[in-house]
């Protein structure tokens, strides 16, 4: 499985006032894991970049200037992520601008060329209610981004590969030592014996708690007026 982790920085936050991306950061997972290959870019918007935005990522219009438009390395990132799958916080965003841009060289729209995943949507499933921006998540799931004064496509784009790693349950396989991975028949039969020989602890409800558990499901059937979907699941 091929994934690849993106961010960009634009102009500005709004696509209809004509804003541009000027950064493309990615990373690339195979089979869950940094493979080591990335791909960045900075790009000529042919537009100013606003005030707002220049606060928040610190690129100016006057390093800009001698960057290449996005027209003319449009091939060489399409080809980075052809056939993969893109991870991305806050996919509509990102997609929005480079289907813009990819627009502009006439070579089509994102889901052409590849699936898309946002973690966004992820975060809000996992933790409803709560702040789930890059920045809260790091915090949440112990990431390091302290180096992040400022916001970089490739540098967010890297700690968002260590949030999405952590927040998705860690890298594709458990290693027991440091062999690599068997391939095929030889592969399950490890992970089989692995299941084996893990002890994994069942932690039992106390009366209490089961009762604070019906409280608050009762409490979702008054708000919503039907079945809480713990119920009709069969899990109470």
């Amino acid at each position: 499985m091929r994934q690849i982790v993106l961010d960009t920085e634009t102009t500005g936050l709004e696509l209809s006032e004509g804003h541009r991306i000027i950064e493309i950061g990615c990373v690339e997972l195979l089979h869950r894991r940094p493979s080591g290959r990335t791909w960045h870019r900075y790009l000529r918007p042919e537009r100013e970049v606003e005030a707002g935005a220049l606060a928040v990522h610190g690129i100016t219009n006057e390093f800009l200037a001698s960057q290449p438009r996005f027209a003319e390395i449009a091939g060489e990132f399409l080809e980075f992520i052809a056939g993969a799958e893109l991870v991305i916080h806050n996919a509509p965003f990102d997609v929005g601008f480079l289907d813009a841009e990819l627009a502009r060289t006439g070579t089509g729209r994102v889901e052409e060329h590849c699936t898309v995943f946002d973690t966004l949507l992820l975060a809000r499933r996992m933790h409803p209610g709560q702040r789930n921006s890059l920045d809260a998540l790091c915090k949440r799931y112990s990431v390091d981004n302290l180096h992040r004064d400022l916001h970089g496509a490739l540098l967010d784009a890297r700690i968002l590969t260590d949030v999405y790693l952590a927040m998705s349950g860690g890298q594709a396989a458990l290693r027991l030592d440091n062999e690599p991975a068997a391939a095929g028949p030889a592969r399950e039969a490890s992970r089989r014996t692995a299941r084996g020989q893990m002890s994994i602890p069942v932690i039992q409800a106390n009366a209490e708690e089961l009762a604070e558990h019906e409280k608050l499901l009762e409490s979702i059937e008054r708000t919503t007026g039907g079945p809480a979907l713990f119920r009709a699941s069969g899990r109470n």
